[in-house]
Formats: structure tokens, sequence, C-alpha cells
């Protein structure tokens, strides 16, 4: 999404335009009842969330922080939107931690991970599937080194970690038919 931001049918037609506020708007992602918008614009110099009607109307900021803060996705009620930030860290470590913010506004959560970056709820939201440091904007193929990280399972109610059986390459995080093995193991787990 770019200064310009819309929508459109998959059976093609004409686009709806949903927002045209200069600055980029990034990781754009419908909430599970499709009327809302969770993005990531950098309006006022920083990249912070926001939502936005689906169709169309005047974007709502949820953060306020001089961090990066990048949309995931929304918690499967969808009543907050899941974004990374590196607020609670200083440079040079330069990990991301979870947080859940309210559509209504208000105070961020921290999710009860030490750091995290791509992230899926379960259909319940009792647990995410999530990878510590992201490699979505890489550029290689079938990496094999230190940065190949295993998805993990953490049960949000009973604080506990699992690691998914893992490829010795790369993976992306999620994408394509992986996506439905990680909710088969999630609902599994």
């Amino acid at each position: 999404m770019r200064a310009t931001s819309g929508t459109a049918s998959r059976e093609g037609g004409a686009a709806i335009r949903v927002t045209a506020s200069a600055g980029d708007k990034l990781y754009p992602k419908f909430s599970p009842d499709g009327k809302w918008i969770a993005f990531t614009a950098s309006y006022d110099g920083n990249p912070d969330v926001y939502i936005i009607p689906a169709e169309g109307g005047e974007p709502k900021r949820l953060t306020f922080h001089p961090s990066a803060d990048i949309v995931l996705g929304w918690s499967p009620d969808g009543k907050n939107v899941l974004f990374r930030s590196d607020r609670a860290v200083a440079p040079p470590s330069r990990t991301t931690r979870l947080y859940l913010v309210s559509t209504q506004g208000g105070l961020p959560q921290v999710l009860p991970v030490p750091r995290g970056d791509l992230t899926s709820f379960s259909p319940d939201g009792s647990k995410i599937a999530y990878i510590e440091t992201s490699q979505e904007n890489r550029t290689w193929k079938r990496y094999r080194g230190g940065w190949s990280l295993p998805i993990a399972i953490y049960d949000l109610k009973k604080n506990t970690y699992e690691e998914l059986p893992s490829l010795p390459a790369w993976t992306c995080f999620p994408c394509g038919t992986r996506t439905q093995s990680i909710s088969s193991a999630i609902a599994m787990a």
C-alpha cells in the first residue's frame, strides 16, 4: 500500500479506494470479519499501527511510539491488532517483541515470548505459531545458515513452548500450503 490504497474483488472489476493519505502504507491485514484493515503507516515519520474500515474512511492511529510498529495480523476475535516492535530493546540488539493493541486504542499488551516476529494465532486464540527473527524481506533461496530458525508453538494459557519439525533450509512463514500445515500443527499441539 502506497499513497493511494484500494481493494478489488477477486472476480475483477473496479478497485475501491480505501485511503489516499500521504505516506507509505504497508503490511495490510483484513480483520477476521473482513470489515477492517490494519496496516502500518509512516504518516508522522515513523511506522505506527492504523486501522481503517474496509470500505474506506479516515485511518485511526492505534500506536504512538517512536519505534517501528509493524502489523502482523489480528487476534481471532478481531478486537486486537497483532504487531511486532523493537520498542523494548536498545541498539545494537534490534530484536522485536510481539504486542496486541485494542482497536479501541490504549496501551499495547506485550505477549509473553522473549522475542518474536512473523506470527499466527490458533483459531481459538490460545496458541501462536511464530518465528523469533524475520527473514521476510531476504532475497536468498535455500538458505541453511544460522538464520534458519524453527517455527515455534507457544501456548499462551499453559506458558509452554514447542518447536515444530523443521526443514534443513530456510522456509518463509507463513506462505503457500505451509500455512495449512501450521494451522494443523497448532490444532494438534
